[in-house]
């Protein structure tokens, strides 16, 4: 509704304006041309400016008074005392006589109000994605009462409540699926760009999509706690923090305001002493306070901001300190701690060795025998054959063998997984070179069992906490930036070892507890690094207090993670990649920003203050106002433009 006002008053007074020009005696005297004459035409000029002066001025005026009460003067303090000064001068020369100032007046009034809008649109596109999040959320909600779908808002839905989400509709509040499956989508609220397979059990976010099948959800959080309001209220926060760059604008633009009415007034006194003209000296310092005005100041960070933080919400990557954002870019090492960041923090098939048979057979046999037993171990083989795509037996004569392993009869064959103990007492030999891998693998941090099949052993299972895949990349990435990537965990110096190994990692602390991580952090920062510590938000809480930014990973709907400077929705190490080049970029954009919004008053005040009018260079307030308001377009262009870099990545 505002930028509508302004727009209305805008073209209103540019329309008013017409007649002002044409009927403006010193314009007419200039370009030597005569309007048409009529009884009361003498009047058009300053009646009709003045209604631009009060309808169109009057919006700069109220921002000059909320300025100077806050004592903070700045662009609508300026603009309001060049009008009013403009407006004055004008208005006396109708009892004194002189050349009026009408038509620069309400020029000057329509050019700033155009910008004004201009600014105000491009700070609307900079939230479009807040208001797209927003809109993610449904309205109406299938809630299942006494055994019957009712149709409610979502307003009503209360924790415990279980609802029914169809193929296709949105998911109405952050809960917990107890019947059904399906994939959902969720890339407007995490980045996640593919479709989530959901099952039974599985948390699901508000506003999510659901692909396919029907599913019934466990309402746990409603209205402010849901984590879209949660994202929302982060990023508005963000926003309205100052930033150190921010402060330094607004110290410039402050400083600005004082130079420029220091410098207008200098310039009228000075051009009234040399040529006595109340007309010229007016304009110049009419000009030279509207040339001056830090419109686009005001401008310069918060669009940037609004740019930024729209985005990383929208990818998954969740700002709660907007400092941090412009930090991160110079650390110059990266923290991640292992479990669960850089691995998966769950058991996974590393690596098989056979000898005498194939190795999916080998993987099928024992996932098939494994699949009666609930140890960790059993179920990352069992969720291997199911990657590979294997078909699983059902086994016969299971049993489990304390301490041991498990034997049984997969598909007529008898089967063993276990220790060597267990391999000896199924009188199944253990092969030279069978046990010399076993060893290295051993050796290299990893879980080593054996499988024989029919009293023969056929080779070696080796399982791993496995490495991320975008781990690889994500080392890679900050190696090549010149980052120094440091790996902390609690797990033995052989794991860790092998993980940093593979990882291309140089340094790690291994066997490091909980609360030594903070420590550990505070080492590096005392050798002179600035350091991110890249954690789960939970054990490491104090590791990420410690750190000059500490960057909370793989939250999930979890975006109060008080201690995290910065939260990655994901567990994707790639996206500290992504914020570093976000921070990069954001404070680029901030600093060329400062300099098109200040960088111009150096040739131009001067010029406005009227040192070239020896040489006939004369800056008309509406010419300045030009000026001014090319600089603010030029710094919400250059925004912009920062808009079409990230959302092209």
């Amino acid at each position: 509704m505002h930028i509508r006002d302004i727009k209305r008053k805008a073209f209103i007074s540019t329309v008013l304006t017409v007649p002002v020009v044409l009927y403006s005696e010193s314009l007419q005297d200039i370009l030597g041309f005569t309007a048409p004459d009529f009884p009361g035409s003498e009047w058009v000029a300053p009646v009709l400016a003045s209604v631009v002066f009060f309808y169109g001025g009057v919006f700069f005026l109220r921002g000059a008074v909320s300025e100077i009460k806050a004592r903070k003067p700045g662009m609508m303090t300026l603009i309001g005392v060049a009008i009013s000064v403009a407006f004055l001068y004008s208005l006396s020369t109708l009892i004194f006589g002189g050349k009026e100032f009408f038509w620069e007046l309400t020029t000057l009034i329509v050019v700033m109000l155009w910008g004004h809008w201009i600014e105000m649109k491009s700070v609307l596109g900079a939230s479009r994605a807040l208001e797209e999040l927003v809109r993610l959320m449904p309205t109406r909600a299938n809630l299942i009462r006494d055994g019957d779908v009712v149709e409610v808002p979502v307003s009503d839905l209360k924790p415990g409540d279980t609802v029914l989400v169809k193929p296709g509709e949105k998911v109405p509040a952050d809960g917990v699926i107890v019947e059904g499956s399906s994939h959902l989508n969720e890339a407007m609220l995490t980045g996640e760009s593919k479709p989530v397979p959901k099952k039974k059990g599985d948390r699901v976010i508000g506003g999510s999509v659901n692909m396919e099948g029907s599913i019934k959800v466990r309402v746990e959080r409603t209205g402010e706690e849901t984590y879209l309001n949660q994202v929302l209220k982060l990023v508005k926060e963000a926003q309205e923090s100052k930033t150190r760059l921010q402060d330094m604008a607004d110290r410039v633009a402050f400083y600005l305001t004082v130079v420029a009415i220091t410098v207008g007034g200098t310039a009228f006194v000075v051009w009234m002493l040399l040529k006595g003209d109340v007309r010229f000296a007016v304009e110049r310092a009419v000009t030279v306070m509207v040339i001056a005005c830090p419109h686009a100041l005001g401008l310069a960070i918060p669009l940037v901001v609004a740019f930024s933080t729209s985005y990383s919400a929208r990818k998954g990557i969740l700002v709660r300190n907007r400092l941090a954002l412009e930090r991160v870019k110079d650390v110059d090492a990266v923290v991640f701690d292992k479990t669960g960041t850089l691995t998966e923090g769950k058991f996974g098939v590393s690596e098989v060795f056979t000898k005498g048979m194939e190795e999916d057979d080998l993987i099928r046999y024992t996932a098939s025998l494994e699949r009666n037993s609930e140890h960790v171990i059993a179920q990352a083989i069992v969720e291997e054959a199911k990657r590979r795509g294997l078909n699983i037996s059902e086994a016969e004569d299971f049993r489990a063998v304390p301490g041991k392993g498990v034997v049984g009869t997969v598909e007529g064959r008898r089967v063993a997984v276990g220790t060597p103990v267990l391999m000896e007492q199924e009188g199944a030999e253990l092969q030279e070179d069978v046990l010399k891998r076993a060893e290295d693998l051993e050796s290299a941090g990893r879980t080593v069992i054996f499988v024989a099949v029919d009293g023969k052993v056929r080779g070696c299972i080796a399982l791993s906490d496995r490495v991320r895949p975008e781990s690889y990349e994500a080392v890679r990435e900050l190696r090549n930036m010149g980052k120094r990537v440091v790996m902390i965990t609690g797990d033995s110096e052989e794991v860790a070892r092998a993980v940093a190994k593979e990882l291309n990692i140089d340094e790690f602390f291994a066997r490091v507890l909980p609360h030594e991580k903070a420590e550990r952090v505070r080492r590096l920062q005392e050798k002179g690094l600035k350091v991110a510590m890249v954690g789960d938000g939970i054990n490491d809480a104090p590791a990420l207090v410690q750190a000059d930014v500490g960057v909370a990973i793989g939250s999930g709907t979890d975006v109060a993670v008080e201690s995290a400077d910065i939260i990655l929705v994901k567990n994707d190490p790639r996206d500290v990649v992504a914020v570093m080049k976000l921070s990069e970029l954001t404070v680029k954009k901030m600093v060329q920003n400062l300099f098109w919004a200040t960088g111009y008053n150096v040739v131009t005040i001067p010029l406005a203050a009227g040192v070239a009018v020896p040489w006939g260079v004369v800056l008309k307030p509406a010419v300045g106002a030009i000026f001014m308001s090319l600089s603010t377009v030029i710094v919400a262009f250059n925004a912009m433009l920062m808009r079409r870099q990230l959302w092209s990545r």
